[in-house]
């Protein structure tokens, strides 16, 4: 009989029903379909239950500090623009102390794709409020209610420059999957906000509840209206719903096409530099 920690090794050991099943699935089944080679595939990831992704996937992968998944992944795709870079994150993890990288890779547009697991808790240190809780929400950590209005990640996103904003819920896999798959194909920074549940701390935002309130967005909606897409970031709850899909989308360069230096990969270019007289000047 296999240990706990061998089972671990090779089976996810998030709580039965956890959302992070259906997005570690839904992610597997884009890079199958967009038939990605898993040597040309990173995923970086923050702390917190989402920050496990990793361990589920074969293909490269860095599990790194609070709030620093992006830019590890900025530094990893400026490095070498071969490769297929994904981010791993909660809503704890990037709309809280990873905020400020947030806001700047999205400026910068960065050629990467950025999933969050939002369950509105902070879950793997066992559910405090996070930045996307809602106000009133009953907490540990706020046991008469959450005072503070939440982060709205869809309209911070098209403020900020992303260049595709979408918004999935993970109960329902097939179109997360589609929504991640585009979002990897797309050339820019790529914000997926993903509905997670908490099966275990948030009793508020469950399957449920997000099973009454959530819709798609209708064929005849034009994510290129970004103030119509500003208008549907602001729908939340029972009285508007909770539309998912592509809520937004443009076309600017990135960062790295502003920068000749990056069109040929840094991975790629010469190293037989002399940096003597450079040493002489500064040292």
């Amino acid at each position: 009989m296999a240990t706990l920690g061998e089972l671990s090794a090779r089976v996810p050991d998030w709580c039965p029903g956890c959302g992070n099943f259906a997005i570690l699935n839904a992610l597997k089944k884009s890079i199958v379909d967009l038939k990605i080679d898993p040597k040309d595939f990173v995923l970086t990831a923050g702390i917190g239950c989402s920050g496990k992704t990793p361990q589920w996937l074969n293909t490269y992968s860095i599990h790194t500090l609070h709030g620093r998944a992006l830019p590890v992944a900025t530094g990893v795709k400026l490095a070498n623009g071969d490769l297929t870079v994904v981010v791993s994150g909660g809503d704890g993890d990037g709309y809280g102390i990873g905020i400020g990288h947030f806001i700047h890779a999205m400026r910068r547009n960065i050629d990467i794709t950025y999933l969050v697991h939002d369950n509105q808790v902070y879950g793997l240190t066992t559910g405090q409020t996070s930045p996307t809780s809602e106000k009133g929400y009953v907490s540990k950590s706020t046991p008469a209610g959450v005072i503070e209005v939440p982060v709205n990640p869809i309209a911070l996103a098209i403020e900020s420059g992303a260049t595709y904003v979408a918004r999935a819920y993970a109960g329902d896999l097939m179109h997360l999957s589609g929504i991640i798959t585009e979002a990897i194909k797309h050339k820019g920074f790529s914000l997926v906000d993903i509905l997670q549940p908490c099966v275990t701390f948030n009793r508020r935002n469950t399957y449920d509840w997000f099973q009454k309130v959530v819709y798609k967005l209708p064929s005849e909606y034009d994510p290129k209206d970004k103030q119509a897409a500003l208008l549907k970031a602001e729908e939340w709850g029972e009285k508007t719903g909770i539309p998912i899909g592509v809520l937004y989308r443009s076309e600017r360069p990135t960062y790295s096409d502003e920068v000749p230096q990056l069109k040929t990969p840094i991975v790629k270019q010469s190293l037989d530099i002399d940096i003597d007289r450079l040493m002489a000047k500064l040292v």
